[in-house]
């Protein structure tokens, strides 16, 4: 290793003085010639290097504890209180790690581990986006050296013997790189916090027009309006009785009302007619699954790609014999699958302009049979045995106006 210089007790005043007096500066009497050039160099020295900030963690990392005496003198000096040191590099990791410091001082030159492979180590736990201080201390001063340590991402070097105005003058720049890229940093993250909130809001505006949409076209075959958010209520406690997890039940609830919004596409003398679809119709009323989905696309938001999900795959059946692809068991995307069984269950137990509400018992029944054939089986099982349907729903008690023997719909 490298001796320090630079400390109060290794000045070379002819240095001094020749370095001074090619600036035109008059050089000392005899009898100040000891002490003059030390007094005004240290009085300099501490002018120009007084703290950036004060507050700034550093950590020395050299394995000559008098090197770390001396550097750590100097910061004190000029104001630097939080100075962190360590003679052995192994534990230079451990220390960056714990107190994340705002400047390391990096001996390039030690034992078990010398500075390149300390450095690749922080490299590795900083982010790509945060600024890694790294200031190497070395008295290597070949070309290579630096260039392997600045292609590390080293940003200064220091050459021993240390120059104390250098040192106070690099430790202050970098220090305050590093500050601006700190507060760059955290004014980035507010800027994406505030894109984010408005974002957010953006979409619930989005959300918002698109469940109103919705609701005029339930509107349309249903009195009450309240068919949708029935279905994203029923959908959201099949959710959570299969184990989902929280964020993807609420999900389900909020992207389940928006099942339909393709029916405002959908005629009046199709939507609302009271007997039975023929041919044609029945195409036509089966568009409302692709209209949805072509409403709902491009959708940014995890929600409105929800939404379209499920506006395009609730009518999909476990056998594959559903539309508008006929696609089968698992395929079938399955926040779609859970809105297919809420939805039959909400449809047969409230009437509509082309029949009259089912008993609960009976949709149950029926449920039952069409599982494993029209609705996934587990779903079933568990929209059953965990009573979603039970959960302070109004439709509880059996219809007694409803008359025996209707046959099921073709749904």
């Amino acid at each position: 290793m490298h001796p320090v210089s630079g400390s109060d007790s290794t000045l070379d005043t002819g240095q001094w003085m020749h370095k001074h007096t090619e600036k035109g500066e008059a050089p000392p009497s005899p009898a100040t010639a000891a002490t003059a050039p030390h007094a005004r160099w240290r009085r300099r020295a501490l002018e120009l290097g007084k703290a950036f900030e004060p507050g700034s963690r550093l950590l020395i990392v050299d394995d000559q504890p008098d090197n770390i005496k001396t550097l750590t003198r100097i910061l004190q000096k000029v104001g630097y209180r939080a100075i962190h040191s360590t003679t052995d590099p192994r534990e230079a990791i451990e220390l960056y790690r714990t107190l994340n410091p705002d400047l390391v001082l990096l001996d390039l030159h030690m034992p078990q581990m010398n500075g390149l492979e300390v450095l690749a180590e922080l490299r590795a736990l900083t982010p790509p986006e945060l600024y890694l201080p790294v200031l190497m201390l070395t008295g290597d001063d070949t070309p290579e050296a630096r260039q392997s340590a600045l292609g590390m991402g080293a940003k200064d070097f220091l050459a021993k013997p240390f120059d104390l105005p250098e040192v106070l003058l690099r430790i202050g720049n970098l220090l305050e790189t590093s500050s601006l890229h700190r507060r760059l940093h955290d004014q980035n993250r507010q800027l994406e916090s505030r894109v984010l909130d408005r974002t957010q809001k953006l979409e619930e505006a989005q959300v918002e027009i698109l469940e109103r949409l919705a609701g005029a076209a339930e509107f349309r075959d249903d009195d009450t309006g309240q068919h949708t958010q029935r279905v994203g209520l029923l959908s959201a406690r099949l959710a959570h009785a299969v184990g989902l997890p929280r964020n993807l039940v609420n999900l389900i609830r909020r992207a389940a009302p928006l099942h339909d919004v393709g029916k405002i596409g959908i005629p009046d003398r199709v939507l609302l007619k009271t007997g039975p679809l023929d041919a044609e119709e029945t195409a036509l009323m089966r568009t409302h699954t692709t209209i949805g989905a072509a409403i709902l696309s491009g959708g940014r938001s995890e929600l409105i790609q929800e939404a379209e999900r499920i506006a395009l795959g609730h009518h999909e059946r476990w056998d594959g014999a559903g539309y508008p692809n006929c696609i089968t068991g698992d395929d079938i995307p399955l926040s779609a699958r859970i809105v297919a069984v809420a939805d039959v269950y909400d449809a047969l137990t409230n009437s509509r302009p082309y029949r009259v509400a089912w008993p609960v018992p009976r949709v149950l029944e029926e449920l039952e049979r069409l599982r494993g054939k029209h609705f996934d089986p587990e779903l079933v099982k568990a929209f059953v045995g965990a009573q979603c349907y039970r959960q302070g729903d109004e439709h509880e008690e059996t219809d007694p106006a409803r008359p025996e023997g209707l046959e099921p719909p073709t749904f």
